[in-house]
């Protein structure tokens, strides 16, 4: 079926289709943005869904503050709520600005909707003919060649593209007829980012060698998209099988013997509800030839953004851990205690310690008696029995009361330990970062 012709049909349509729940548009205040909360505002039917605008300040560069003004005050011209975000955006990730900048923003977005909401974003025809493109120079298979999909779980609500099928031409069209004022980042002239190559050097002389290129690789993409839906069902499958769901691992050797076309999209997918970004498929390799790691081996497989590491043949990750000051202590009553490198300790029920204990990570050689245990043991050989793997094990948490250790996290505790917390009537809780 062919889709309405102009923006506010489209969106008509898109509502019709969509009737339930409250609306958010993801405001850069840049074109796309503006003709798409221009034209939601003029419909009753949005208005009547507490339509409101989201607009995020990268901080990137000196203006930004003022778009974030101008943003305000363009929805207030509208009689609409406006919310700015900003968010701090990783330099140091080695993931590049584009995609760190991409990070932030939408985990802005899943933090800021509400239950059942949907986030609108300004995205098109145009935009989604550059994301296949981008996908296909990054060797993605059919998921990500599929292009943006229309609809998608964000947060606790939606994201939800409306305009996918409408060419840029007619949202600028839109801007131009109702004389909005955009703002113009000056970073989309920017040629050394790569969406921004596409858009300006690229499409333009493929669309003068074949008239209707876009026209064909969105006709690819619906055809890599239908067959990334007829594999789902089977790479979903396996993964329920795979996956361990207490310690949110996969089983290592079943997931290599899957094929590439399952194998590939169950990893991202397990990845992808981590909140990690995917591989490269340079590093995909990688994970492929370290599950054949002789046992003992401890390999690990970094990448801008998640480590994952194999372990008594499971595949493990978690976001990277930041470095540590092996000197680090602190005094603890029993509040919540932010440990280095994320995770927290507490006592629950939530109390207060007659008397301080210290907390410190592992410097090497801790030795105690577990409670009920005849025998004092070393830490390395507890952790070992338990199986805790071992990026966890530099920041467990150990509980001192006058120099003497007495607790290991919520783990294990001495004699004393025990009569410390029973005393309390308290016990201490360890929550680790990933």
């Amino acid at each position: 079926m062919s889709s309405p012709r102009t923006l506010p049909d489209t969106l008509r349509h898109a509502l019709a289709s969509h009737p339930e729940g409250a609306l958010c548009v993801a405001f850069s205040a840049g074109p796309d943005s503006t003709a798409l909360l221009h034209a939601l505002a003029a419909l009753p039917q949005a208005r009547a869904r507490g339509l409101r605008a989201l607009h995020v300040d990268h901080g990137l560069h000196p203006e930004s503050g003022d778009w974030a003004a101008r943003a305000a005050a363009f929805c207030a011209s509208l009689g609409l709520a406006c919310e700015v975000r900003k968010v701090e955006v990783a330099r140091a990730g080695g993931e590049g600005l584009e995609a760190a900048a991409r990070h932030a923003r939408y985990a802005a977005f899943a933090d800021v909707l509400q239950a059942g909401e949907w986030l609108l974003l300004g995205h098109h025809r145009d935009d989604q003919a550059e994301t296949v493109l981008l996908k296909l120079l990054r060797g993605a298979g059919p998921q990500g060649l599929g292009g943006m999909r229309a609809v998608r779980p964000l947060g606790r609500g939606w994201l939800w593209r409306p305009l996918l099928d409408l060419p840029r031409q007619m949202v600028r069209a839109y801007v131009e007829a109702h004389a909005l004022a955009c703002i113009d980042d000056p970073s989309n002239c920017n040629t050394t980012l790569g969406r921004n190559q596409l858009r300006r050097e690229i499409l333009p002389r493929l669309r003068r060698h074949w008239p209707h290129a876009v026209d064909s690789i969105l006709h690819s993409a619906a055809l890599c998209r239908a067959a990334d839906d007829a594999l789902r069902a089977r790479w979903l499958e396996a993964f329920g099988a795979l996956h361990d769901p207490v310690s949110d691992s996969l089983d290592a050797r079943a997931w290599l013997t899957l094929d590439p076309a399952l194998r590939e999209p169950l990893l991202d997918h397990w990845l992808h509800a981590k909140g990690l970004p995917a591989p490269t498929a340079a590093q995909r390799r990688q994970i492929e030839r370290q599950c054949h790691a002789r046992p003992g081996q401890q390999p690990c497989v970094r990448w801008p953004g998640a480590e994952l590491h194999i372990w008594k043949g499971r595949l493990w990750a978690h976001a990277p851990q930041a470095s540590v000051d092996p000197d680090w202590e602190a005094a603890w009553h029993g509040e919540p205690l932010t440990l280095p490198g994320g995770g927290q300790l507490a006592l629950t029920p939530a109390t207060r310690l007659d008397a301080p204990l210290t907390v410190r990570l592992r410097r090497g050689g801790e030795r105690l008696k577990p409670a009920g245990d005849r025998h004092t043991r070393e830490l390395r050989d507890l952790f070992q029995q338990m199986a805790l793997p071992p990026w966890r094990r530099e920041a467990c948490p150990l509980l001192y009361a006058e120099g003497e250790l007495v607790a290991v996290a919520d783990l294990w505790r001495t004699a004393r330990g025990a009569a410390l917390f029973d005393a309390a009537r308290a016990h201490p809780r360890w929550m680790p970062a990933d």
